[in-house]
């Protein structure tokens, strides 16, 4: 009798998906969820999403078209047209970069639009070069069009912006795009004009394809200003993707579009790939993105006005905690302390050697979730998000404070 190798599931699974690192970002939340079903009174500062209802005008957008035949249907890959004609509209408005609908791909949020980007540039071997910290799912989409990911690693001193000389050091022959992200996550960085410009010439020199993610454009404090690459540098304009989405600005995480605009071939072929990926965005969540970027930003703006409120009274709690240092966000809606003087301290008789042992700490002792830098390239340092209520964002921080000064 012929036996019959007994292969298990985990052996099955190919390569490429078993290389794929789950997101550190939605763990930390989803086992704070766990946790909160348990009633333990857990504070979460992972999640990057507003804590605010989407915008009324577009909930209504949304209820209007969901009972029209037209919904129900299929629609085209690339997006619903008037979405496409509005999301070229709002660019112009929002950033003056002025490309047709023809450039534009609706996705399935942001993520997607940096996967298709992927798919579509890179080939075996090529080479991205990816500053960190990076958002964790830079690297992921890179390593599943079979790009290797180059990180150039980032600090303080230099607000954790890369540099022209970074950038160059780090370039061969293989280099075929850059990851470009301004207003940052996960450090909240905003790069000056001065600097774009200087990257997205240096860029064009090279020859080098750049993403730039401008899913934060409207998300800036104090002095700093939100610049779009091809709009300062307008040579790069055949040679740049950008991605963006209703997620941030409109609080709309959960109703999963985004896009890219891109040169034509680009755009086009992105459609392709999509077309055989996931086919049309659900056709109710178009109608209410058309709703969004046509409306008024106005209720962008008053969610501006209360991040900025909560990332002072964050910066200034942190660094109240003996051992941490905190530099001041200029953009989107998180902190990334410096928490590397609290390794090797006893908290509860309990001793981190990472910053991923101390996010442990932190959850099981005061019952409040960080994300270690380790997910974002950088050990030693956290992201702590400021989407949150007030009364929250106080309580958990406290808990820190208090548990730190506990030892």
């Amino acid at each position: 009798m012929k036996r019959v190798a007994v292969v298990s599931s985990a052996e099955s699974v190919s390569k490429r998906a078993a290389a794929v690192k789950p997101s550190a970002t939605l763990a930390i939340t989803n086992r704070a969820s766990q946790l909160r079903a348990e009633g333990k009174p857990v504070i979460g500062f992972g999640a990057g999403e507003p804590n605010f209802p989407t915008p009324g005008p577009i909930v209504d957008a949304a209820i209007a078209a969901a009972p029209l035949p037209a919904s129900h249907l299929y629609s085209p890959a690339a997006g619903q047209p008037v979405l496409r004609e509005a999301i070229a509209a709002k660019t112009i408005r929002d950033s003056g970069f002025h490309a047709p609908a023809s450039h534009v791909v609706v996705s399935n949020g942001g993520k997607q639009a940096v996967y298709l980007t992927c798919q579509v540039l890179l080939d075996p071997g090529d080479e991205v070069l990816l500053p960190a910290p990076y958002w964790v799912t830079y690297p992921e989409a890179v390593a599943l069009a079979d790009g290797v990911p180059v990180v150039l690693p980032t600090d303080e001193s230099t607000n954790f912006t890369v540099t022209v000389d970074q950038l160059e050091a780090a370039t061969t022959e293989r280099t075929k795009m850059l990851i470009f992200v301004s207003p940052s996550n996960p450090t909240g960085s905003v790069y000056t004009p001065e600097q774009i410009r200087a990257i997205g010439e240096w860029a064009a020199e090279r020859g080098i394809w750049v993403m730039t993610d401008e899913i934060y454009e409207h998300l800036v404090y104090g002095d700093a200003v939100f610049s779009s690459m091809p709009v300062v540098v307008p040579e790069m304009a055949e040679r740049c993707v950008i991605v963006n989405g209703v997620a941030k600005t409109y609080a709309m995480t959960g109703w999963r579009v985004g896009w890219m605009i891109a040169p034509e071939e680009v755009a086009k072929a992105a459609g392709r790939i999509q077309s055989h990926l996931s086919s049309n965005v659900n056709n109710v969540a178009q109608a209410a993105a058309l709703a969004a970027v046509t409306g008024s930003l106005d209720a962008s703006e008053a969610m501006r006005v209360a991040f900025d409120r909560r990332r002072m009274t964050m910066v200034d709690m942190l660094r109240a905690i003996d051992g941490v240092t905190c530099q001041e966000p200029k953009g989107a809606f998180y902190t990334f302390p410096n928490m590397k003087s609290l390794l090797g301290r006893s908290i509860r008789g309990r001793t981190a050697s990472t910053t991923l042992e101390l996010a442990s700490i932190l959850l099981d002792e005061a019952n409040v979730a960080i994300v270690p830098g380790e997910a974002f390239g950088a050990p030693g340092y956290s992201r702590l998000s400021f989407a949150l209520s007030d009364e929250d964002l106080v309580e958990g921080l406290t808990r820190i404070q208090n548990l730190i000064a506990e030892g």
